[in-house]
């Protein structure tokens, strides 16, 4: 299977073959990760500690993934605020129509 180098932004041409296995499998686990995330909030608008918790992904995981699928414009924040588990207040997220 050929891939796209663009489709590898992480990976590194000072040793190919090692990078781009890495590089395929971060793509791989990646796409996972933003499935999870839009499967969690098909159940409704979540902050991102509720979007770990249904998801079962790690709160650090969830957080490097929402902004890549807000760019791509298949979630946007509600513009309401929530209260994270810690406490500390959290944008909420919900999924776009176009991406329904």
């Amino acid at each position: 299977m050929t891939t796209d180098l663009q489709d590898l932004p992480l990976f590194r041409q000072s040793n190919p073959a090692t990078s781009r296995a890495a590089a395929e499998a971060s793509k791989k686990f990646r796409g996972e990760h933003e499935r999870r995330i839009l499967e969690a909030l098909e159940l409704g608008p979540a902050h991102r500690d509720e979007i770990a918790r249904r998801s079962g992904l790690e709160q650090s995981a969830v957080w490097r993934r929402l902004a890549a699928l807000e760019r791509r414009g298949e979630i946007e924040r509600t513009g309401e605020v929530a209260r994270g588990e810690s406490g500390m207040k959290q944008g909420v997220y919900r999924i776009t129509a176009a991406s329904r």
